[in-house]
């Protein structure tokens, strides 16, 4: 391929051609190159830089290169590098001088800024839906579990009872967070770059303000430099599905763990696991051990376009055409990750009886213990020293704190009644929390209450 324009003699080297290619990976945004291009072309037309007759060839000419690359038949080719290349060649082979006016006023800075805008509005879009649809499945299934209670944990040892629809509900509001952050990254990146040109804008009067209105942009971007030069937008967009990732690994860490032999307190639907090629009682949660695998390499998107990014010169460089690898990627995979885990929440099912039972079978009414000293007027640091003291007792009877007698907790002090024994109850520790957003039947149900409210708006 000889390079564009009269500044070169010869031929590209095709070492070059092949290395400097993104066509493997950016013919992906085909549908969104083509969308700002008919936008574009609409004001040339109306600036008088082409007439009715050529942009109606021009418009009709892209739809026809989209229904080409729809159906496979288009020819892509490793010598015109890129998809914006490709459809403009293409182009012209179709409308001869009318193609060749279409780059009038933008550069390939400018329009490839446009094209992963265009498909971030879209492909965020579709990672909000599935957020929101997991949403309502940890939701409903929160609903379903409300009066299922089982350990909570914290340094994978038993702390406190806690509901296992509260337990859901954690993961559910980690998610909320993640569709507030995908609102305000798509708040930043709905700004129209196309008339930026190269760097510095155009001589030719583009009518930017016409491009925003017919492709939806919020607003237009107000340095030309900046516009060329800025990946903030793909950086928010890689950082939002890196969380939304971080935090789909630990529920599917959770779930795995949950899933075993040892723990026994979920099954998974068949259909989201697999067997084993040679031991046939096996049953291996695939599907959550990928999620959290992925996870890893979206991290890695994020940091390599942090490390493209970190040593460039104002302003644009071709080091950019590596952003958009881990673009794809990220976005892909995180709308990919959800839908699988929206199938896995619908499809588990709780086994009350197991969860219960390691519920009841464990020292964490200590904590209620405590409290019960405190609410008779103990200081708490003295209450935990004698909470602590039963729990060792116990351990060397080989006895749980609700087996002990009334006279046994009175030797440790004299402020335990016989209501002690109610008041450790796993079950009323869950009826007898106040504090808000505390696990506890009541703020289970009033957090449920309030965020079907949500989904629903």
């Amino acid at each position: 391929m000889k390079p564009w324009g009269g500044r070169f003699k010869g031929q590209t080297d095709p070492l070059l051609e092949k290395f400097s290619a993104s066509i493997g990976f950016d013919r992906e945004l085909y549908r969104h190159d083509i969308k700002g291009s008919i936008a574009h072309a609409g004001m040339l037309e109306k600036i008088g830089i082409l007439n009715a007759q050529e942009k109606k060839k021009i418009v009709r000419g892209l739809k026809e290169i989209e229904k080409e690359i729809d159906s496979g038949r288009f020819q892509f080719s490793d010598a015109l590098e890129d998809i914006h290349m490709h459809i403009e060649a293409r182009l012209i082979e179709k409308t001869g001088e009318a193609g060749k006016k279409l780059h009038t006023g933008r550069s390939r800075n400018d329009q490839v800024s446009l094209d992963m805008r265009l498909f971030l509005k879209e492909g965020l879009a579709g990672i909000d839906e599935g957020l929101k649809g997991l949403l309502g499945a940890l939701l409903k299934k929160a609903e379903k579990e409300k009066d299922v209670i089982m350990p909570g944990y914290t340094h994978m040892q038993r702390a406190q009872v806690v509901p296992f629809a509260h337990y859901l509900l954690g993961h559910y509001f980690a998610l909320r967070r993640d569709r507030d952050r995908l609102s305000e990254c798509l708040r930043r990146l709905d700004v129209l770059p196309l008339g930026s040109g190269a760097l510095a804008g155009s001589t030719i009067p583009l009518d930017r303000q016409w491009v925003r209105k017919k492709l939806g942009f919020a607003k237009v971007s107000r340095n030309s430099m900046d516009t060329v030069a800025d990946r903030d937008f793909a950086v928010d967009a890689v950082y939002s599905s890196a969380m939304i990732m971080v935090h789909l690994s630990r529920f599917a860490e959770d779930l795995i763990i949950f899933a075993t032999e040892e723990f026994s307190f979920i099954s998974l639907p068949d259909e989201l696991c697999t067997g084993s090629s040679l031991m046939p009682h096996k049953k291996n949660p695939d599907s959550l051990e990928l999620i959290r695998g992925k996870t890893g390499r979206v991290a890695a998107d994020l940091f390599g376009l942090f490390m493209i990014l970190k040593g460039l010169p104002y302003t644009y460089n071709r080091d950019l055409q590596e952003d958009k690898e881990p673009l794809l990627h990220a976005v892909r995979t995180a709308k990919d990750s959800l839908a699988i885990m929206e199938l896995c929440v619908k499809g588990m099912t709780a086994d009350k009886k197991n969860m219960e039972k390691a519920a009841v079978e464990s020292f964490m009414p200590a904590v209620e213990m405590a409290e019960y000293l405190t609410m008779k007027g103990m200081p708490f640091r003295q209450a935990h020293g004698v909470a602590g003291t039963a729990v060792r007792m116990c351990e060397e009877k080989g006895m749980r704190l609700g087996d002990m007698t009334l006279a046994q907790l009175k030797k440790l002090s004299v402020l335990f009644e016989k209501d002690v024994f109610d008041f450790i109850r796993p079950q009323s520790a869950l009826k007898m929390r106040r504090s808000e957003g505390s696990a506890s039947f009541k703020e289970v149900s009033k957090v449920i209450d309030a965020e079907k409210k949500y989904l629903r708006s």
